[in-house]
């Protein structure tokens, strides 16, 4: 009976240790949401600048006749509004609910995407697990990452905009200065976007 106890316990132990870790997005970021890359002492570089393919032409703008002619190409982020609007080559805008950076976290200025990718991993920083020792090296992607399914990284002000695993912090300010938004949304936008967009990041 005694040995039978035992090894329900043991299964017991097995099953929860077995459960998905979700990791929140974490509020003591130091470092703009943490990706390893951020760290100028991180042997994490950031993914390599590259060029869209000579001839490129996104197939959208096949079928979509020119709506403005303001900041074609480019996009805008107006932070206390909590947007970001993307306006297309060929003039077609598309507007965005965010998150921004909490007060003394945000960035502001000219930048420029750099790259993109899909189902990024998220590396802490040192300073992030030294404050919180559960948090892993690597967070896979899947559920329990905090950038979600997409990231288009930024040249300055080592920046992302990303897919966020907590969509009731869009509208609020509650990164370390990186731009979250919608899974449906960045997943949108990352289609669109290519290196060498500009990027403008307003109060």
């Amino acid at each position: 009976m005694r040995l039978l106890v035992f090894l329900a316990a043991a299964l017991f132990a097995t099953a929860m240790q077995a459960q998905a870790q979700v990791y929140a997005p974490y509020d003591g970021y130091d470092e703009y949401d943490g990706y390893g890359y951020d760290d100028p002492y991180s042997p994490y570089p950031p993914p390599p600048y590259y060029e869209p393919e000579p001839g490129y032409r996104d197939p959208l703008q096949e079928r979509r006749e020119p709506s403005t002619r303001r900041a074609r190409g480019t996009i805008v982020i107006a932070t206390s509004e909590h947007t970001l609007v993307y306006t297309t080559s060929w003039g077609e805008q598309f507007a965005y609910p965010i998150a921004v950076g909490r007060e003394g976290k945000r960035w502001y200025g000219s930048t420029r995407v750099v790259s993109k990718r899909e189902h990024p991993e998220w590396r802490p920083t040192a300073s992030m697990r030294q404050k919180n020792p559960r948090l892993p090296a690597v967070v896979k992607p899947g559920p329990a990452n905090p950038l979600g399914t997409r990231a288009i990284y930024l040249a300055d002000g080592l920046l992302r905009i990303h897919g966020t695993n907590d969509p009731s912090s869009i509208g609020t300010n509650a990164s370390s200065g990186c731009f979250r938004m919608y899974r449906e949304d960045v997943e949108e936008l990352y289609q669109m976007v290519q290196p060498g967009t500009q990027v403008i990041v307003q109060r």
